[in-house]
């Protein structure tokens, strides 16, 4: 009966059978390769099963030899297959259990093929030795001894027997056991490192999220801050748009007073008994070209006010286009982190 001594995982390669130097996938992904071992035939072998097609069939003889070319890749050659297997390992430690094993099951071979070459000698001893008896009674008696004597000796020799098979059961039974444990031993070892492997992986991605959500909160917070500014940017518009409606109105009160001031200048020159109304019409010049100059006076003021506004405007769009060009590279950090939480979460 063929039972599984050792199972562990890993990408199955063959050789090119054309190149001699290429390796062909021969498993898609990793999967299951396992030492089996023949009680009836005491024979061992190396079997990988991807879905319902064995991929690797390989019995282990005493001339084999496994090599390790690479921390996580090893290969050998088989003969009878005609091949040349090559087994790719997720770590360096479960490459180095498999190399133990394979000279292990190697040594296992050998001592196996030296018991059946001892065992075919001794039968063809015990086959000649017959064929130089003779075929006398009394020849016969005294090598064999008495019918008496063989009888006596029958109940020993199947005690013995029946106790030699029950030994055997009984350490076939505990190397089955053993092979269970280590099987269980290896998968619970390989469970732990994945469990520990997500664990990290999983604080650190949630530090990462942590992290791109405060500095999102940030950002949010500067973007208010920004459309504040906006909107104190768009009420600084309107009053110089304002302002820009008043200048005009004064300049057209302007205009109209140099009308009438100059109608005036021609009625004085027309009409000599008006003096006394051209001296009025003097003061109301003289208040006139004295508003004229408050007036002047309060235009230059409001042309300041509005270079100043101009100016702040200017640098607000600048600082708003540099707030926006850093924004859009956060924006792009917190999308790559999004990717990669949803690929682990895929991945899980």
């Amino acid at each position: 009966m063929e039972q599984p001594i050792f199972t562990t995982r890993a990408h199955v390669f063959q050789i090119d059978p054309s190149t001699k130097k290429n390796w062909v996938p021969a498993s898609k992904q990793a999967v299951t390769v396992s030492y089996f071992y023949d009680s009836t035939r005491n024979s061992y072998r190396i079997i990988s099963v991807d879905g319902s097609k064995v991929i690797i069939n390989s019995t282990i003889t005493p001339n084999m030899n496994f090599t390790k070319t690479s921390q996580k890749f090893g290969q050998w050659a088989d003969s009878r297959a005609n091949t040349v297997f090559g087994l790719g390992f997720a770590s360096e430690q479960q490459l180095s259990k498999f190399a133990e094993k394979f000279l292990e099951v190697k040594e296992a071979a050998k001592l196996a093929r030296e018991k059946s070459q001892e065992k075919m000698e001794t039968s063809s001893d015990q086959s000649q030795e017959s064929g130089r008896e003779t075929p006398s009674g009394n020849q016969a008696s005294s090598l064999n001894g008495t019918d008496d004597e063989k009888i006596s000796h029958v109940p020993d020799d199947t005690a013995l027997k029946t106790e030699n098979d029950r030994l055997k059961s009984v350490v076939e039974q505990s190397k089955k056991l053993e092979t269970e444990l280590q099987v269980l031993k290896d998968r619970n070892a390989q469970l732990t490192d994945t469990l520990h492997e997500a664990n990290s992986n999983a604080e650190s991605w949630r530090s990462k999220v942590t992290q791109s959500q405060g500095e999102n909160n940030q950002l949010r917070h500067k973007i208010s801050e920004l459309e504040d500014q906006c909107k104190e940017v768009n009420l600084e518009r309107e009053r110089n748009a304002q302002l820009s409606l008043r200048i005009q109105e004064l300049e057209a009160d302007l205009q109209e007073k140099e009308q009438e001031l100059e109608d005036l200048r021609k009625q004085a020159e027309t009409i000599p008994q008006l003096m006394s109304k051209c001296e009025s019409i003097t003061a109301k010049l003289q208040a006139a070209e004295t508003a004229n100059r408050d007036l002047s006076e309060k235009m230059t003021l409001l042309q300041s006010e509005i270079d100043d506004s101009q100016q702040n405007q200017k640098n607000m769009k600048s600082e708003l286009k540099k707030f926006m060009d850093a924004l859009d590279g956060k924006i792009d950090e917190l999308h790559e982190v999004r990717q990669s939480i949803s690929k682990l979460g895929v991945d899980n």
